[in-house]
């Protein structure tokens, strides 16, 4: 394996001659690669790699990948998830690349593809986030359509269900439940889909980082609550000579440690992409206690400069999707710490 540096110097003078597949770090790691939380990951894999498979930036990667999910109606993100508890879908977005620029949006509604309108907010203008009305007129002004404001079929019948006791209690991995069991009203009663997210990370063949989260927020939250999945540190973190985290699940308690953040500067201090995350994890049970902490699930998932990548959860239930190559795209199970 290289050290580190010496590669590092080698990528400086432009040297290419690693190629896609001869890359290798610790364990056979290889580059380029992409992870992304929960199984909707795999299809939004499957487009990322298309953009890395033939050479291309990771920033291109981790929009195009995750609008793949914002783009699905059946999905637990987008326009077509749970509404808040006065039914109107809010969406929020963050993007950051491999110069440490960033953009986000919060508080979005009738857009369908947030993520993209998070890269404008990064590109063309001087801010960092835009919210609610003014991220909407910003994205029209950008050439993105209002779409219909109505409810889909399932959010619909999800919302009905959650108004006959209007009960705010998450529950915990019902995002896999969800797709996995055909009950799905039964499943909706105490508050629905706990984290409508999905973050996704990458390495291109360069070396290059960047990531993305894109996400509904909690079903039937307050109007006007945000959780981590667009703010920058706590949902998602890149910095191109360690690392990059994104992370799912209780936003509040994400932020609270700073998720994202704290992992990468973990990785920076020389801990592996798993390592890392179960620190950052063991922060936050410290942080909201044991008794509390049960109630609840985070999931973090991380890349290293070199291709190592790893994740971590609090609870059991959370997984995340690898893929390297064109026949590597497959599932992992986080291990979890209670």
């Amino acid at each position: 394996m290289l050290h580190r540096r010496h590669f590092l110097q080698l990528s400086s003078l432009g040297l290419t001659t690693l190629g896609f597949s001869s890359f290798r770090g610790k364990a056979g790691m290889k580059k380029p690669v992409v992870l992304s939380t929960w199984d909707a990951g795999i299809a939004a894999n499957k487009a990322a790699w298309n953009v890395l498979r033939s050479g291309g930036r990771a920033l291109d990667a981790v929009e195009q990948g995750v609008r793949i999910t914002e783009d699905s109606l059946n999905c637990c993100v987008g326009l077509g998830a749970n509404p808040d508890r006065d039914g109107f879908v809010t969406l929020d977005a963050c993007i950051m690349d491999e110069f440490a620029n960033c953009g986000s949006v919060a508080f979005l509604e009738r857009i369908k593809h947030p993520i993209s309108v998070a890269r404008r907010v990064m590109e063309k203008t001087p801010h960092v986030m835009l919210v609610g009305e003014g991220a909407q007129q910003f994205a029209v002004s950008e050439g993105f359509p209002l779409e219909k404001a109505e409810l889909s079929d399932d959010a619909k019948k999800a919302y009905e269900n959650w108004l006959k006791k209007s009960e705010y209690k998450p529950v915990i991995n019902i995002e896999n439940t969800k797709r996995q069991e055909a009950s799905v009203p039964a499943k909706l009663e105490n508050g629905g889909w706990n984290h409508d997210t999905i973050g996704m990370i990458a390495l291109d063949a360069k070396g290059n980082l960047s990531g993305s989260c894109t996400t509904s927020g909690m079903g039937f939250k307050m109007r006007g609550r945000i959780g981590d999945s667009p703010i920058i540190g706590a949902g998602l973190y890149v910095d191109n000579e360690v690392g990059a985290a994104v992370a799912t699940g209780q936003g509040e308690d994400i932020i609270r440690i700073c998720g994202a953040h704290t992992i990468v500067e973990l990785m920076r201090q020389g801990l592996a992409p798993e390592a890392a995350c179960k620190k950052a994890m063991e922060r936050l049970l410290k942080t909201k206690g044991i008794e509390k902490a049960k109630a609840i699930q985070a999931g973090f998932i991380a890349i290293a400069k070199n291709g190592e990548y790893g994740g971590f959860a609090l609870q059991k239930g959370f997984n995340y999707a690898v893929c390297y190559a064109d026949d590597k795209n497959f599932l992992v199970d986080a291990k979890p710490l209670i």
